[in-house]
């Protein structure tokens, strides 16, 4: 695996005593990320092996591995084995009327000293999951038996790890020191389940991450179930799952990520309860979310198209939108032979012949929540926008970079064009929008893409496979859309957290970087056109109580994410809580004056009301899009449309929209 990693890497990182050092502190990390068991003790004698990990695994030593593992299973099951006991007699005697708070990121926190320290680190822990819980709603009955069950079955799981667990839990904190989408799969892990944790096959269409103690849901699948039941959103934490409408729930704080996926899957048809923290909850919100498990079918996931009657200079100005939710094709009915097998440019080709024999005066291209696909894909559609070209540069770790993209000159749409993006656009999405942008084919709106720039491969291992980031896409212009993703020309409100979604949330991420740029045509001068267009795009924003509402929830969600630390004081929680549903009342409220709609007296009234704008409720950092509605207005892809509108206006002179009998340049 070492060998693999040192040679195949795109980082080309050695595995020495400084990364030897790294590796142990993310050792350590991903056993004891909360500092809840190691005391600073335990840390001094593990510094024996901060310089000689490196050392022992070139020689195949595993010693340093299963000592501080074995260091930690002792300290864990003790713990539990102490909690567990005692907790019937510890609830029982909380006080919630002092005045003392818990910090929500330990990541400043020194190791406790001593046993004792450690001791009041988990008397609050315990204080604070009891207050969570009785805020919740849970009957004072049911709360320790509630705890006593969850730590009981973290102590049966840690009993149950075997030499392949713990090996999979060392070798992954040393191979995400290249980057986070470098991983070592166990046999078990390999066989079982993707290691991206997709859900897509007969499950809910979910991708997963581990965040301490908690299933993270790192992004939707589009068109998948949980995206198209609208509830489950980026960055909520899963904390319970139960099967059937109304199977018990299970309590799956601190179990490992492979034991979520298993329970979340399920045969087609049936049914999944997740009870979630949603995202932007620092207090003791909790709610049930109930997904129907199917497959995630291909038809679902096929480009649309609508239209859009934007005013623009005392006229209707016809806008087409293609809606792309992923890059797709076909690859077993291409590979038969099939002459209509489908494929995202296809059926793109398609909509923009009809789109422009219904009249439409420019495109916007719907890109949001478009985590990728097939690169093939990419490079096809945008040989629909331009007349040949380059689409992407690839860069090996052995520093060969190929290009891809038109290599013919044939007919494309040359009309104006928007392409909308959001921070779930990702892979082969950023590779469009970005090949666009450098084309100065079109302008780019929205907020600022994912930044998921490798390309990884599998190796086999004699135990297990490897996943590795071998490659990095770059842009034609040299740019990587690694790290920093797309950013747009008119940037919208961003909607999601960056420090929670994103590649440049991820730990060890690779860099941002630059290569030398490929020749490309411009295909119009776009720079005197982006600041008038975001000039008017700023001015009309201002007036717009939906768009003022968007801001003024990631205003909100901005404040959220500054609490550092819960009151374990219940009528200050309480009052915490309050506050933030007060704050959250008076957006939509200040929304519902500019529109003239009445007010409301709490957010419970108006808990699934989308008032024809087609905004959900927002837990914080999200607002969801109902798509079961086609006629709902979409803010942000209405403004899409006008910043289009008004494009064409400034430079209706150098577009000359092609008809499909006459689609050539």
């Amino acid at each position: 695996m070492i060998e693999q990693l040192e040679q195949r890497h795109y980082a080309k990182h050695r595995y020495d005593d400084a990364m030897s050092s790294s590796h142990l502190d993310s050792y350590i990390d991903s056993l004891d990320g909360a500092k809840m068991f190691f005391v600073s003790a335990d840390i001094a004698e593990f510094e024996q092996y901060r310089n000689a990990m490196d050392d022992q695994l070139h020689e195949g030593n595993l010693e340093a591995g299963f000592a501080i593992f074995n260091r930690f299973q002792q300290h864990l099951e003790e713990r539990l084995d102490q909690v567990v006991t005692r907790l019937p007699d510890l609830v029982a005697t909380m006080d919630f009327s002092v005045d003392e708070t818990i910090p929500l990121e330990v990541d400043d926190w020194d190791w406790a000293a001593s046993q004792q320290e450690l001791d009041d680190r988990w008397r609050k822990r315990l204080k604070n999951e009891v207050l969570s819980l009785k805020l919740a709603d849970k009957p004072a009955d049911e709360i320790a038996p509630t705890l006593e069950k969850r730590y009981s079955s973290q102590l049966k799981r840690i009993r149950q790890y075997n030499n392949q667990d713990v090996f999979q839990i060392y070798a992954n904190s040393l191979t995400e020191l290249y980057d986070p989408h470098t991983n070592y799969l166990s046999p078990r892990r390999s066989e079982n389940f993707n290691i991206n944790m997709s859900l897509s096959l007969e499950g809910i269409g979910a991708v997963l991450q581990q965040e301490d103690e908690y299933t993270k849901v790192a992004r939707l699948v589009a068109k998948g179930p949980a995206d198209k039941q609208g509830e489950l959103q980026p960055s909520d934490r899963i904390v319970a799952v139960g099967q059937g409408a109304d199977g018990e729930l299970q309590d799956v704080i601190g179990w490992r990520l492979d034991e979520v996926v298993e329970l979340i899957r399920g045969p087609k048809d049936s049914t999944v309860r997740l009870e979630i923290i949603p995202a932007s909850s620092k207090t003791d919100e909790h709610k049930v979310v109930t997904i129907v498990r199917n497959t995630v079918k291909l038809e679902e996931q096929a480009a649309q198209k609508k239209i859009l009657e934007i005013p623009a200079g005392g006229d209707n100005v016809k806008v087409g939108v293609i809606e792309l939710p992923a890059f797709y094709i076909d690859f077993e009915a291409m590979r038969r032979g099939d002459k209509d097998y489908k494929s995202t440019t296809r059926d793109v080709k398609k909509l923009l012949d009809e789109l422009q024999a219904e009249g439409v005066e420019g495109i916007v291209v719907d890109l949001r929540n478009n985590g990728g696909g097939s690169l093939q894909e990419a490079n096809e559609l945008t040989g629909l926008f331009i007349e040949y070209g380059p689409t992407v540069q690839i860069r090996h770790s052995s520093r060969r970079v190929w290009r891809d993209g038109k290599r013919l000159r044939s007919t494309y749409y040359d009309g104006p064009l928007v392409v909308l993006i959001n921070r779930l656009s990702a892979s082969a999405s950023e590779i469009f929008a970005g090949a666009i942008q450098d084309y100065q084919r079109g302008i780019i709106v929205g907020d600022r893409s994912f930044g998921k720039g490798t390309v990884q491969t599998l190796i086999p291992l004699t135990e297990g496979q490897l996943k590795i980031t071998e490659s990095k896409f770059y842009r034609i212009s040299g740019e990587s859309t690694q790290h920093r993703g797309v950013v747009p020309d008119v940037t919208f409100p961003a909607l999601y957290d960056h420090d929670e979604i994103g590649e440049s949330s991820l730990d060890h991420a690779l860099n941002w970087d630059q290569i030398n740029p490929v020749r490309h045509q411009r295909y119009n001068d776009l720079s005197s056109v982006v600041p008038r267009v975001t000039a008017r795009f700023v001015e009309r924003s201002a007036g717009n109580p939906d768009f003022v509402y968007l801001e003024d929830q990631v205003e909100l969600a901005r404040q959220t994410r500054e609490i550092t630390e819960l009151p374990l004081n219940e009528a200050a929680r309480i009052a915490l809580r309050e506050s933030q549903e007060q704050k959250a009342l008076l957006i939509e409220n200040k929304r519902r004056k500019a529109l003239g709609k009445p007010l409301l007296d709490s957010l419970e009234d108006d808990e699934h009301d989308l008032d024809g704008d087609g905004l959900a409720e927002a837990d914080g950092d999200e607002i969801s899009v109902d798509d079961a509605d086609e006629d709902q207005d979409d803010v942000l892809l209405t403004e899409a449309g006008n910043i289009l509108a008004d494009m064409l206006v400034m430079t209706r002179h150098s577009f000359a929209v092609n008809t499909p009998a006459a689609a050539s340049k």
